[in-house]
């Protein structure tokens, strides 16, 4: 994962990401982030984008999954 999250304005629908759910310590080192695409983008905190995924997991993002 990259040191830099990024910010809503720079999220959109579709976009593949790691995100750690929002009832997970993002600081904790034994959380395993869930890679999904973007279904609604909730708008920034401090421990990242808050977004829902299109699996209705939701949670803030850590990172953009390049595309292959």
């Amino acid at each position: 994962m990259s040191d830099e999250r990024p910010t809503a304005a720079e999220l959109r629908r579709g976009l593949t990401v790691e995100i750690v759910q929002g009832d997970q310590d993002v600081r904790s080192s034994d959380t395993e982030p869930i890679i999904g695409e973007i279904a609604s983008v909730y708008g920034d905190e401090l421990e990242g984008p808050q977004v829902k995924l299109k699996s209705g997991v939701v949670g803030h993002v850590q990172s953009v999954v390049a595309d292959e």
